[in-house]
């Protein structure tokens, strides 16, 4: 009878005992692949954040440029604006009822300015409220000081040229002159900051 109790060779046994030893155990292997989950939930909810906040931010650029989009167009319509109010000053009521051709004119001219008012306001430009408010700097440019003993100092006496905004921004500021000498003029609300009518 043959002996199947042969020795295994020296080394068999110790190689696959330091094979076992490298492999990780259950318990490892399972606490590896938590955290690799959490890293990967991790980025998914960082990846869904950034396309959040690239959304707002998105949509917030798309309102602005529809807002604004005309804002240097309509700075340079403001200049045709003025000049057309200042033909209509420049024309005495008298000339225009003397003469029926220029009353015509004037008539005309009073509205084409009329349609480019109402065209700017169509897209967002309005005039900046700035005769007897109080000067503000971010919506006023003082070109002047009047003395005014009876106007408190520090308020809009006169407007030299009209300011507008669009939306919330100073497309142009009104330059006007302010009134000095008086008693100081009341603190602005914060709400009330006199844009626009």
């Amino acid at each position: 009878m043959a002996d199947d109790t042969t020795p295994a060779p020296e080394g068999a046994n110790g190689a696959e005992n330091i094979e076992e030893a490298a492999q990780p155990t259950t318990d490892e292997r399972l606490a590896q692949s938590a955290r690799e989950v959490a890293e990967a939930k991790d980025r998914v909810l960082r990846t869904l954040a950034e396309m959040e906040n690239l959304r707002r931010r998105t949509e917030r650029e798309i309102a602005d440029a529809k807002s604004y989009s005309v804002a240097s167009f309509a700075r340079d319509m403001l200049t045709v604006a003025d000049n057309l109010k200042r033909a209509i000053a420049a024309v005495p009521a008298e000339a225009r009822s003397a003469d029926p051709a220029l009353s015509n004119l004037m008539d005309g001219v009073e509205a084409t300015e009329r349609s480019l008012e109402q065209t700017l306001t169509r897209y967002g430009v309005r005039p900046i409220d700035a005769k007897g408010q109080k000067f503000d700097p971010a919506q006023h440019q003082a070109m002047y000081e009047v003395e005014l003993p009876d106007q408190p100092s520090g308020m809009v006496a006169e407007v030299v040229q009209g300011g507008y905004v669009i939306g919330e921004r100073v497309l142009r500021p009104a330059m006007v002159a302010v009134s000095k000498g008086g008693p100081k003029a009341p603190p602005v609300a914060e709400g009330d900051k006199g844009g626009g009518n």
